[in-house]
């Protein structure tokens, strides 16, 4: 079986709007779009339930004809403690996040918390189709600690995807890393 993840593609950032429910902007929409090409039609479609995974799912799943379904532990980090940052404290938080994966930076889920979740998902998911190719659509944030999983390395901002509309592809039965991450242009 293969699988992909998908990170969602750019957002519209509004501080005014809980982060949740930001939607993908047009650029992220296009490139949405043009995510469906860079594996073969999934069987199954799986999304984390903030709106800019479940634009990028619905996107996808409308290039193939098909539905998806939505997993709430595949969820970004929780970083509801800070809500919105601005990029000069973000990023330097974010750095934090993964050198630290051991301790809750600024109230965030820790690194290592939100690495077991989202591997108990998509290991549950996966048993549940083993015959059937997967799209997981979410976050890059969290996708670079399921490739740190899957490698059997160390929680690292290294393993982070190259920009927002990403993608790697992995074998969840082997629970091994095919592909580094891709980004969709």
């Amino acid at each position: 079986m293969l699988c992909t993840w998908v990170s969602h593609p750019e957002v519209i950032v509004d501080p005014a709007v809980r982060i949740q429910d930001w939607g993908l902007s047009p650029v992220g929409r296009a490139r949405a779009a043009r995510v469906a090409a860079l594996f073969p039609q999934p069987l199954r479609i799986v999304s984390s339930s903030e709106r800019k995974a479940l634009d990028t799912a619905e996107i996808i799943a409308g290039q193939w004809a098909s539905e998806f379904e939505v997993a709430e532990d595949l969820g970004e980090m929780d970083r509801s403690a800070t809500g919105y940052l601005d990029p000069r404290e973000f990023e330097p938080t974010v750095d934090a996040f993964f050198a630290e994966p051991q301790r809750s930076v600024r109230g965030w889920e820790r690194a290592v918390d939100a690495q077991s979740r989202v591997e108990r998902a998509v290991r549950r998911i996966a048993a549940q189709t083993p015959e059937r190719g997967i799209a997981f659509v979410a976050h890059g944030g969290v996708g670079a600690l399921l490739l740190a999983s899957l490698r059997r390395e160390r929680v690292s901002r290294t393993l982070d995807q190259p920009a927002m509309g990403s993608s790697f592809t992995f074998d969840p039965q082997d629970w091994t890393a095919l592909s580094s991450w891709e980004h969709v242009r």
